[in-house]
């Protein structure tokens, strides 16, 4: 969430272009795991190739529970912020 709490559960490490993407509503992370991709990028950018070669790949989650994305936190994202 936006203004949430900084806590393991709240957050999600992605590197610097896919953050970028990620807080603008073109990328997301299902409360699957699961990276999804926005046919955004294409329509208004006209490029994401490199991006659409990720979609629907599960990502990387740690063992740990406490360390894993929170399933709550990562539907808020998918439908208040991801573009679809």
């Amino acid at each position: 969430m936006r203004e949430g709490t900084h806590k393991p559960d709240n957050g999600i490490l992605l590197r610097s272009d896919m953050h970028t993407l990620f807080d603008r509503g073109y990328v997301t992370i299902t409360p699957e795991y699961r990276f999804e991709v926005s046919k955004h990028i294409k329509e208004e950018f006209e490029n994401g190739h490199e991006y659409y070669a990720l979609h629907g790949h599960e990502i990387f989650v740690p063992k740990k529970t406490v360390l894993q994305p929170a399933g709550e936190n990562l539907a808020w994202h998918n439908e208040h912020v991801y573009k679809g």
